[in-house]
């Protein structure tokens, strides 16, 4: 994918303030491949190329560095931080703990406008893997799954995912977009989705399942 500057996405619907935009975006671009594990960037540089003031890159970093996806280098910036093998099959255990369980309940619990609110996200991520924007990719992908959760009523399970999402990192979706794997796992929202609204716990389940699995693989595959 040809970018020369970063988006600044509105995640999941909230209204973050200007800092957390751009932390957003700089996650955005680590999910994506824009930023490489290993590599060291400066807040001056990133702000370049998000034509912002160093600033709110400064602060963004220190917030990313909380959550162990960049570490600071004395004198340098900072550099992205690598994610193990280990790490993500851990990763994506804890998510499939939760996520999938919770999906399915909603089959029987979600109010059917709800649901539909959200296929024009899942529409984004298809429209999103089958162009080859990974940023727009994430942004909707991670709109769709939080929006799903959130249906549950549960705003502390909302943000132990968001967290899980951020730390596991999809860094090897460039290649996958340019072998034409990605679209798979996109329009595979649009079955969780209506499953959901066939009311059919079961295939939620097993769909939430392999989705999961697809994702890891994804991973797995960079």
């Amino acid at each position: 994918m040809n970018r020369d500057d970063f988006v600044l996405p509105r995640l999941d619907g909230r209204k973050p303030s200007y800092r957390e935009r751009v932390a957003d975006a700089l996650r955005a671009a680590l999910i994506a491949g824009e930023l490489r594990p290993g590599e060291v960037h400066s807040a001056p540089g990133l702000a370049a190329r998000f034509g912002v003031s160093a600033t709110p890159v400064r602060e963004a970093l220190l917030d990313l560095a909380k959550e162990g996806l960049v570490d600071t280098v004395p004198n340098k910036g900072f550099r992205v931080t690598a994610v193990s093998e280990r790490q993500l099959d851990e990763y994506t255990h804890i998510r499939s703990l939760i996520e999938t369980p919770t999906t399915a309940q909603l089959a029987t619990t979600a109010d059917t406008a709800a649901l539909e609110a959200l296929r024009p996200v899942a529409e984004e991520i298809v429209t999103a893997a089958v162009a080859g924007d990974l940023i727009a990719y994430v942004e909707a992908d991670l709109r769709f799954h939080l929006g799903l959760l959130a249906l549950a009523g549960n705003e502390h399970l909302v943000e132990v995912v968001r967290d899980l999402r951020r730390r596991s990192r999809l860094y090897g979706l460039t290649a996958l977009a340019e072998q034409g794997r990605l679209q798979a796992s996109a329009e595979e929202h649009l079955e969780i989705l209506d499953a959901l609204l066939d009311r059919d716990e079961d295939a939620v389940r097993a769909v939430m399942t392999r989705h999961l699995g697809h994702v890891r693989g994804l991973w797995a595959a960079r």
